[in-house]
């Protein structure tokens, strides 16, 4: 099954310790359209893990991705057809991930060199299920040529069968540089994805890495499918109210992030009641209301109550009454 360029105009990249299950939904009640990604899963923990944690979600999720890291095409192929189960919408395959827990299983990044290895497991996973399947890479690792390095990597997931590529535009050192490091210090490169678009025109390419902004966004979309954002969706999630509108042309859900983030306490209560924390949902909307009177009052409420035994949607209501009243007096 293919993917469509518009089902790939804007998504929210998988991020560890981040995209869990209760992200996606705020970042849901924020953005109708958003395509969201879980964080990497392994092969692994999907055959032999507990699944129902690892791969349950919300209906209200989708359209909804999961992300996959191995090396393996046998195992790859079985994971799929289980995350196919469960009714994801489209199974990623993790070729950029530079920690060294990743490279000690021959995944991630580091199969920026193994082109062909990367090509038979994207077949092993097409022939495995029916939904698309779709990569994500950097343009190179280390010391190789960005040029020949992504243009093999992308010819070998087309003839795969891949549906998509999403391209984050750096390359990983995966010997000198953190995970962390590696999402800031290697330069962008925005062109050598242009370039490869240009390239292979028929493929569906998003782009990824460092963008802010929807003006960014916006120029972008003039040479690529689709952005990708990462790090400024989850640290100011108010972005995503901004997304059905501007670039869907539709009207957003809730007339506000606030009315958004408000939603979300019944959902508290809920997963509270089912033995949950607050703060297993709260902790992922800290961002709202960068620059905004009250929003440090906001945050750190947040980050001093919810994480109390006994704390429900209530922690929430509280620390949104903050912002409320510091915009009241400031418009007084």
């Amino acid at each position: 099954m293919s993917l469509q360029p518009e089902q790939l105009r804007f998504s929210v990249a998988p991020m560890m310790d981040w995209t869990d299950r209760h992200c996606r939904v705020f970042h849901r009640r924020l953005s109708k359209r958003a395509r969201l990604y879980t964080e990497m899963v392994t092969t692994g923990a999907v055959i032999h893990g507990p699944r129902d944690r690892l791969l349950g979600f919300s209906e209200e999720e989708h359209p909804l991705a999961v992300q996959l890291g191995g090396s393996d095409p046998v195992a790859l192929a079985e994971a799929s057809r289980i995350c196919e189960g469960f009714g994801y919408q489209e199974i990623n395959l993790n070729v950029g991930c530079p920690s060294d827990r990743v490279q000690d299983g021959r995944f991630g990044a580091c199969l920026m060199r193994e082109p062909e290895l990367v090509g038979r497991c994207v077949s092993a996973m097409v022939e495995a299920v029916r939904v698309p399947v779709t990569v994500k890479c950097r343009i190179g690792v280390d010391e190789q040529d960005t040029g020949p390095a992504l243009d093999a990597m992308a010819d070998s997931v087309v003839s795969a069968g891949a549906s998509a590529l999403i391209v984050h535009a750096r390359k990983a050192w995966l010997q000198g540089l953190s995970p962390k490091e590696n999402r800031d210090v290697p330069p962008l490169d925005y062109d050598r994805v242009y370039r490869l678009k240009q390239r292979l025109p028929d493929l569906p390419i998003c782009i990824n890495g460092g963008v802010t902004d929807m003006p960014e966004i916006v120029q972008h979309l003039e040479r690529t499918d689709g952005v990708m954002l990462g790090r400024a969706a989850y640290h100011n999630p108010g972005l995503l109210w901004e997304v059905d509108h501007l670039m869907f042309g539709e009207e957003p859900q809730f007339e506000s992030a606030r009315a958004a983030a408000e939603s979300m306490i019944p959902y508290i209560d809920d997963h509270v009641g089912r033995g949950g924390k607050a703060s297993d949902v709260t902790r992922h909307m800290l961002g709202l209301f960068p620059g905004q009177k009250g929003a440090r009052a906001f945050r750190r409420h947040l980050s001093t109550y919810a994480v109390q035994p006994g704390a429900s949607g209530q922690v929430l209501r509280d620390a949104l009454s903050m912002v409320e009243d510091a915009a009241l007096v400031q418009a007084a």
